[in-house]
């Protein structure tokens, strides 16, 4: 479960020509999903009031008591047929068109809006349709997503087309016949070409300039009606910290496994080899010397071995280099041990807290690594960032693309790995490349030790 501050940012929208058009745009995306919206409910209720007509339409004389009583029961036996076929899946729909508004809210308006779905009780594609209904219409954003459908078709979509009519209306109407005979003027007294040229540069100025705002007063009404309330908000809380908690357990489990295999293969081994080598080495040394140094030769070569093999595995749960230089530094090494022609950019001025920073080495070392074995690129470029308490890690490739949490388990390891800390794993990576990966984690640096000896 993915959680994001439901809270409205309130940073000033982009401002330009550009960036007007752009909003104006966005403005016409939002009301064809409010048109979608909209269309769903109309279904729905077209099917009902087409059964009712249907039976109104039927002529029941005054003592035809008897049939207007089968009437009703014809109409509600109709009534319930329409809502088990069609009922469950408007919601669901309807589920997904909302929240693909909170998405593109937080993308599109800078708004980042909150899910608080309840999950389901099980499996929905085992639950049959009574549990499913019942754990929809039990869930208060279902209800949520159902205010919003009707406040965006009284109110949302003024403030999602405004700028857009603003500029087409004065371009098409008042700029264009000016200019061609082959659309007429606008009639109204005094419609004389200056007259138009003053009014549709006036419009279409309004419609850029005011582009971003409506489109930010968009997102901040989708906020207000969609985001969940202060309690649904901290029960979603607890939930996201419960899993959390629980991979983050799963995670360090298995991690102890690890190095307990690792031990008892590798260094142990080595170590009760060489131990029985010097005991071999003791028997015979007064008898055959020669042999005895062989033996003793050998236990200094597995101790060797025995020690570089604990040097690894050390390095494996936390690298030294992490622990003395910090992130930017520890990344810088893995660069070099790296078969890739890497780019590295930082600008760390201080350090992250120690489990945040092991947490983003090693999901650098495993998004290199995905690169080393599957993207056939070129070149990688790494950028370290630390600003408005967030460290963010950019990995960026020109490889072939394709890269999919769900089509291997290295990706979904980041996640869970980065998801203990509150922190995201944002990937584009279509077919023929590049791949870009995005890691954002909260969290404050300490500034590094000076020291004056």
């Amino acid at each position: 479960m993915t959680v994001t501050d439901s809270r409205p940012a309130r940073r000033r929208p982009p401002l330009g020509i550009g960036s007007s058009l752009t909003a104006a745009y966005y403005g016409l995306g939002f009301a064809g999903l409010m048109l979608a919206e909209a269309g769903l409910v109309l279904v729905l209720l077209g099917w009902v009031l087409l059964g009712a007509r249907t039976v109104a339409s039927v002529p029941v004389g005054p003592g035809d008591g008897q049939k207007r009583e089968l009437l009703i029961l014809l109409f509600l036996g109709a009534g319930l047929a329409i809502a088990r076929f069609l009922v469950l899946p408007v919601l669901l729909a309807l589920r997904r068109l909302t929240g693909l508004t909170r998405r593109l809210a937080g993308e599109w308006c800078g708004v980042p809006i909150a899910e608080s779905y309840l999950p389901p009780p099980a499996d929905p594609a085992t639950l049959h349709y009574t549990a499913r209904l019942r754990w929809l219409l039990s869930d208060a954003a279902t209800w949520r997503d159902l205010l919003w459908v009707a406040v965006n078709a009284l109110v949302g979509w003024i403030l999602a087309v405004a700028s857009a009519a603003l500029i087409v209306v004065g371009a098409v109407a008042f700029l264009v016949p000016v200019f061609s005979h082959a659309v007429p003027p606008p009639a109204f007294p005094g419609n004389t070409k200056p007259v138009l040229v003053i009014l549709g540069c006036a419009m279409v100025a309004t419609g850029v300039a005011a582009a971003p705002w409506l489109l930010r007063g968009y997102g901040l009404l989708a906020a207000t009606i969609l985001a969940p309330a202060d309690k649904a908000e901290l029960a979603l809380r607890v939930r996201h910290l419960s899993q959390t908690r629980s991979e983050a357990l799963d995670t360090g489990a298995a991690e102890i496994r690890r190095i307990e295999r690792d031990l008892h293969d590798g260094a142990q081994a080595r170590l009760v080899a060489m131990g029985m080598t010097l005991d071999a080495a003791g028997q015979i040394i007064d008898t055959n010397p020669d042999a005895a140094r062989a033996l003793l030769a050998e236990a200094r070569d597995s101790s060797v071995k025995a020690l570089a093999e604990l040097r690894a595995l050390v390095r494996g749960i936390h690298p030294p280099v992490l622990a003395d230089r910090g992130l930017g530094d520890a990344i810088a090494a893995l660069t070099l041990d790296t078969p890739l022609r890497i780019h590295l950019a930082s600008d760390l001025y201080g350090r992250p807290p120690a489990p945040v920073e092991s947490a983003a080495y090693f999901a650098v070392s495993e998004l290199l690594a995905n690169v080393s074995k599957h993207a056939e690129a070129r070149e990688t470029w790494v950028d370290i960032r630390h600003s408005d308490g967030m460290l963010r890690i950019g990995v960026t490739d020109n490889g072939r693309g394709g890269a999919d949490p769900a089509c291997g388990s290295g990706l979904r390891g980041i996640e869970r790995r980065l998801a203990s800390f509150d922190g995201i794993l944002a990937i584009s990576s279509p077919p023929g490349g590049p791949t870009a990966v995005t890691m954002e984690i909260p969290c404050e640096l300490s500034l590094p030790k000076t020291s004056f000896s």
